[in-house]
């Protein structure tokens, strides 16, 4: 049947007819966004995860580890050039750049430079290596470099002679600065090889490198060398940026090994090195890390799309009841429902579509606010582009299968949807009881990650369930708060508080929109809530990292040093001095005995949750006690200590820095006689300085520096970055859900605005005044936020709470992970809903004021 020709035009005019419900564009526009932004941002902070992990990874890996490693200790001399030349040769067949060789041989003495006495040093040489040392005398000819950690001691100086038992070596070339541990990060794979360890007894003066290649190899074949004590080759690429990028890395070097392994071959050398590729465990780690928080996230993500999705099929419902009376006619005059369909997507697809862009837009440019710090790769970003147009297409096809349905429904099979018995029995049904299963059931699998978590596995991953129970909990509290305020309100006709006008007023509007209000409270509840869980957790993983490290560590950096610095012969360095103090240890009867200085530690060590309680009681350790030493008892029942007076425990400590909550005690290096610090076995430094700077200090000043720890590098931050990453995207949820419980209040009091408008301008005309009608809907609006305020904080901070402990991937370490303050929170969520509740009281307001009681008495 062929449509009249005036049907047309209401869909030629439909773009321009949307204008005439500006909230109605609003809100499909900003429910298309939602959708959309949820649907590429769990898909951008999964990617994100697994270039922040592999950056990680990168960064505690040596820079020359990317690639394939080639080496061996005790390899013969003459098989060297033969292998270099295999890989080399190689190396540039596959497309890598050139490789850096390393060469050592074992200890050489005596040596003889020029007048000096004898000295036992080590032949090095490294492709490039003194392009990255400090040149402190250059002979400019080729020879032997040797450190000024034997020329401080004897005068040796560029074309000095060197010879061997009378052999004669090439001459002395240049005098450079010996590299101290840890070395420039250049040579970290080099560092057993390239530095020497400060120790008294160490049999070496130096490092001689040879200034090439061809110098060392001379050199070798003079001295007779059979073997080389170690040989190194390695590549230096760009650090991988994304897991994929490392996995190529990977793929070319298993290539490249297998390569060089048949070139060997085929000279007859029979797996003369070892062939590695040290980067491997790192790439399975990264690209597990990502596949963890991507597994765990999407589900939440999918539940979320499919609620924007709810949103806009309501919105094709509210579209539907608006234009009844057009659809209707244009039903009668043959228009076929899915052209109903269309005419309702020709109205709000336009802004659909401007919202779903604005949402990946603003999902790909906000990266920074809330993924993780890794970069993503191309692949990745199409794929959450592709899926996000998927959410956009699907929203379309949406709003205009609900209206085509809808009108088929309603004008060709005769039925009007039930209005009375199925919507009591839906609201009836006790939903609160079925998310609280669902609650509960999550919180079996975040159990099951903390049995992982105690079974050491890596990358322990989070249960998808386990990741939706911050979220049902907090539905669960919403939804049974809707229920008693829905009761509250059915009974509110009972109150007669007329005394108070603007109490009753603002309870009497509540009780005529009991359905928006109801709906506007759950999701409010749950964005708080949602917020306030995923924003915890997330913050309880960095405290538990930093607080864990700190204490593990004892300080930012802490390293161990010479016997004359603990007694005091010795003074650190000025420069980290102010910074840093002096710690002694000894062990005896499974118990170990800290011995600190009060007057420094607490300005230098870390001391986490227990400052104020530590900085009490340590100069409480200089009092005299009767009959012992005064002293802090950490974690267990008297024992006496080793050598030293029996101990008077003044307090009793879960933990101290250093300590951890192993079995010890603290005392005070001023209650003990100078033969007692005398025995003391171990001196420590600990200092608020960076490692870097401390260990230069004391290089600085010739000082024993060994086992140097960073509070950066004492524990695998991995897991914990992991757990944090995840709820990041629970953490946007609730951010999004906030942004939705705001534009719904904001909708409720839009939607109202006549009847507002009209009961304002009434009870103003009966005298009342402007300020107090302003109070009143204040009242309302505030209950209202309130209620979802203080319901969404203590739900989500309590599931925070609860959760925070069962994420701790170092269970082990004291102490216990905890939800840090979340005072500031608090504040924010009080002050962001105040001024919403300002601007939707506002907007009741002027629509009274600038209403005419005429016009809507009218009607």
């Amino acid at each position: 049947m062929r449509e009249p020709r005036g049907v047309s035009l209401p869909w030629s005019r439909a773009p321009r007819a949307a204008l005439s419900s500006k909230l109605t564009l609003v809100v499909a526009a900003v429910t298309a966004l939602l959708s959309c932004f949820l649907a590429t941002s769990a898909v951008l902070i999964g990617s994100a995860a697994g270039g922040a992990a592999l950056d990680y990874q990168a960064a505690t890996a040596c820079p020359d580890a990317y690639g394939p490693v080639f080496s061996r200790a005790g390899l013969r001399a003459d098989q060297a050039p033969a292998v270099l030349d295999a890989v080399r040769r190689q190396a540039a067949a596959h497309g890598f750049p050139q490789p850096v060789a390393s060469m050592y041989s074992g200890v050489l003495f005596p040596v003889d430079f020029g007048p000096a006495a004898a000295r036992k040093v080590v032949l090095g040489y490294r492709d490039g290596g003194l392009d990255q040392v400090r040149r402190l005398q250059d002979g400019g000819r080729p020879g032997l470099w040797v450190g000024d950690d034997l020329t401080r001691f004897s005068p040796v100086r560029p074309g000095d002679p060197v010879d061997v038992q009378g052999v004669a070596l090439p001459a002395v070339a240049g005098v450079y600065h010996a590299l101290s541990v840890p070395p420039p990060r250049w040579w970290c794979s080099q560092q057993n090889n390239a530095t020497v360890y400060l120790y008294a007894n160490d049999p070496l003066n130096t490092i001689v490198f040879a200034s090439d290649e061809a110098t060392f190899r001379q050199t070798a074949g003079t001295l007779g060398l059979p073997t080389l004590a170690n040989f190194y080759v390695s590549f230096y690429l760009d650090p991988p940026r994304t897991p994929a990028q490392a996995r190529e890395y990977l793929d070319r070097s298993r290539a490249l090994i297998a390569a060089v392994d048949a070139d060997l071959r085929q000279q007859g050398l029979t797996d003369p090195v070892a062939m590695q590729t040290p980067f491997a465990r790192s790439v399975e780690i990264a690209e597990q890390a990502q596949s963890n928080v991507l597994v765990s996230i999407l589900p939440l993500a999918a539940i979320s799309v499919l609620v924007g999705c709810g949103g806009v099929a309501t919105v094709a419902l509210q579209w539907y009841q608006r234009r009844r009376p057009q659809v209707r006619l244009l039903a009668a005059r043959g228009a076929s429902p899915p052209a109903l369909g269309g005419l309702a997507v020709a109205e709000l697809g336009l802004p659909v579509v401007l919202g779903g862009i604005a949402g990946i837009v603003l999902a790909r440019f906000g990266l920074p606010l809330y993924a993780p710090p890794g970069t993503i790769a191309v692949g990745w970003q199409a794929a959450a582009f592709g899926i996000a147009l998927g959410v956009l297409l699907v929203a379309l096809v949406l709003l205009g299968a609900v209206v085509a349905l809808r009108a088929h429904r309603e004008f060709q099979v005769g039925t009007r949807p039930g209005r009375g018995l199925s919507r009591r029995v839906l609201a009836l049904l006790p939903w609160e009881l079925v998310t609280a299963g669902l609650a509960v059931l999550g919180w079996s699998r975040l159990a099951d990650y903390g049995a992982s978590s105690r079974l050491g596995t890596p990358l322990p991953q989070i249960n998808p369930l386990a990741l939706t129970y911050p979220v049902f909990v907090v539905l669960t509290a919403g939804l049974v708060a809707a229920r008693v305020v829905w009761l509250l309100l059915r009974a509110s006709h009972r109150v007669r508080w007329w005394s108070k006008p603007p109490l009753q007023l603002a309870i009497r509007r509540l009780a005529g929109a009991r359905a928006p209000v109801t709906g506007v409270l759950v999701i409010g509840v749950l964005a708080i809530g949602t917020l306030a869980a995923g924003s915890g957790i997330a913050q309880g993983q960095r405290a538990a990292l930093d607080t864990k490290s700190g204490i593990l560590v004892g300080a930012t950096s802490r390293v161990d040093t010479e016997t004359k610095v603990g007694l005091g012969q010795t003074p650190l360095p000025e420069a980290v001095r102010d910074t840093s103090t002096v710690t002694g240890r000894t062990t005896g009867t499974g118990s170990v005995v800290l011995v600190v200085d009060p007057a420094t530690f607490a300005g230098a060590a870390y001391l986490g949750p227990l400052r104020e309680r530590i900085t009490e009681l340590l100069p409480r350790l200089n009092q005299p006690a009767g009959g012992g030493l005064p002293a802090l008892r950490i974690g267990h029942a008297p024992t006496a200590l080793p050598g030293l007076p029996p101990a008077v425990p003044i307090a009793d400590l879960p933990w101290f820095p250093l300590l951890g909550n192993s079995p010890g005690y603290v005392v005070s290096r001023t209650a003990l006689t100078p033969a007692q610090l005398a025995a003391i076995p171990q001196w420590t430094v600990l200092s608020r300085t960076p490692l870097d700077q401390l260990s230069a200090a004391l290089s600085a000043a010739d000082l024993v520096q060994v086992n140097r720890t960073s509070q950066e590098g004492a524990l695998d931050a991995l897991p914990f970055y992991v757990v944090e990453w995840t709820f990041s995207f629970v953490t946007v949820l609730g951010g999004v859900l906030g942004v939705v419980a705001v534009l719904a209040l904001l909708v409720a009091v839009e939607v109202r605005r006549r009847q507002n408008a009209l009961a304002g301008a009434l009870v103003l005309r009966m005298g009342m005044r402007v300020r107090t009608l302003f109070g009143s809907h204040l009242i309302e609006l505030g209950l209202l936020a309130g209620l979802a305020a203080v319901a969404g904080v203590a739900c989500g901070l309590a599931v925070a709470g609860l959760a925070v402990p069962r994420f701790d991937p170092v269970r082990w370490l004291a102490p216990r992970s905890a939800l840090p303050d979340q005072t500031l929170f608090v504040l924010a969520v009080a002050g962001a809903g105040l001024a919403v509740v300002l601007l939707a009281g506002w907007l009741a307001v002027r629509s009274v004021r600038t209403a005419r009681t005429a016009e809507l008495l009218r009607g």
